[in-house]
C-alpha cells in the first residue's frame, strides 16, 4: 500500500525491476483477497472490482462514509419518533419495525427493549 506500482515492465527492464514488479503484483493480489474476505457483506456488495488495493480501500472509505451517514439519519428518526395519535398505533409500530430493519441491513443491531 505504501509503494506505487512501477510502470509496465519491458524487455529492457532490469532483473531487479522485474523481481520488484512480480513481488508487488503478488502482494497486491493477496491484499485484495484479504480485504474482500474481511469486509462486511453489506459494504462489499456496493464496491466495484478494482485491480489495485489502494483504489479498493478508497472505494471502501467512500461507501463507508455514506453508510455511516445513513445509519445516523435512521437512528435519529428512530430516537425522535413519537406517537402522534393522528394515525393508528399499528402504523407507528410498523414504521418503527421498518426503520429497525434498515438499520440491521447496515450492520447494527437494535435491541427490542430500546424499541419499546
Amino acid at each position: 500500500l505504501s509503494e506505487e506500482k512501477l510502470v509496465a515492465i519491458t524487455n529492457s527492464s532490469s532483473e531487479e525491476d522485474m523481481l520488484y514488479h512480480k513481488q508487488w503484483e503478488r502482494s497486491n493480489r493477496l491484499s485484495l483477497v484479504f480485504l474482500r474476505m474481511i469486509i462486511a457483506n453489506n459494504i462489499k456488495a456496493t464496491i466495484s472490482q478494482t485491480e489495485s488495493t489502494k483504489a479498493y480501500l478508497m472505494l471502501v472509505v467512500e461507501n463507508f462514509h455514506s453508510l455511516d451517514k445513513s445509519l445516523d439519519t435512521l437512528m435519529a428518526q428512530l430516537i425522535t419518533m413519537k406517537y402522534d395519535r393522528l394515525r393508528g398505533m399499528q402504523e407507528c409500530i410498523i414504521e418503527m419495525a421498518n426503520i429497525e430493519a434498515r438499520i440491521k441491513t447496515l450492520g447494527m443491531m437494535v435491541d427490542d427493549s430500546f424499541l419499546v
